[in-house]
């Protein structure tokens, strides 16, 4: 039984640390962001259809308001004597539907230029970075090509210098073989 309750126990201690790690990260965080902004984002679209176009339509339509647009397809019935709606109204209010279609259309046009303008300034961050990419890419070809030169400059430097020492190396051998046979040829002279 104890045993049991210091399992449970060490698993609740799990569950909440891990919990605690979830909440920790920018992930969460940044959706309750995105909630909030949508929330706003929200009010501001209501309030241009709310307070801006719909009262355009209005005065477009002689004063009868968009939301007020219908067809009647069995009118109301009040009693005359007692005020009493005896027969309720039945309509097709397109009033309305037009309303829900202008706000998708208003939402969607406002979605699409916000994602439009968030796009174009993360292609303006990815161009900058990628141009820095491409000059640091070009200054390290352009370093390691001009340290290729100059290994290659001192090994054909080093070369020339071999080669001198080596003409000098045969010249002096020759110049030396040719003192060695006068010596030889005087010498034998001598001999002789």
């Amino acid at each position: 039984m104890k045993k049991r309750a210091e399992k449970i126990k060490k698993e609740n201690k799990k569950f909440w640390g891990d919990f605690k790690k979830f909440i920790a990260k920018g992930n969460v965080l940044d959706l309750a962001v995105a909630v909030v902004v949508a929330a706003a984002f929200n009010a501001i679209v209501n309030g241009l259809v709310d307070y801006i176009i719909t009262p355009f339509i209005t005065f477009m339509t002689s004063g009868v308001s968009i939301h007020e647009w219908e067809y009647i397809l069995r009118p109301e019935v009040i009693n005359a004597e007692t005020g009493v709606v005896e027969v309720t109204k039945i309509s097709i209010q397109y009033g309305l539907w037009i309303q829900t279609i202008v706000d998708f259309i208003i939402i969607s046009l406002s979605i699409f230029l916000a994602v439009r303008i968030i796009k174009n300034i993360q292609n303006k961050i990815n161009e900058d970075e990628l141009r820095e990419k491409e000059e640091k890419a070009k200054r390290e070809k352009e370093e390691a090509e001009a340290k290729a030169k100059a290994e290659e400059e001192r090994l054909r430097l080093e070369a020339e210098a071999r080669e001198r020492a080596e003409a000098q190396l045969h010249a002096d051998v020759t110049a030396q073989a040719d003192l060695l046979r006068e010596i030889r040829d005087i010498l034998s002279k001598r001999n002789s």
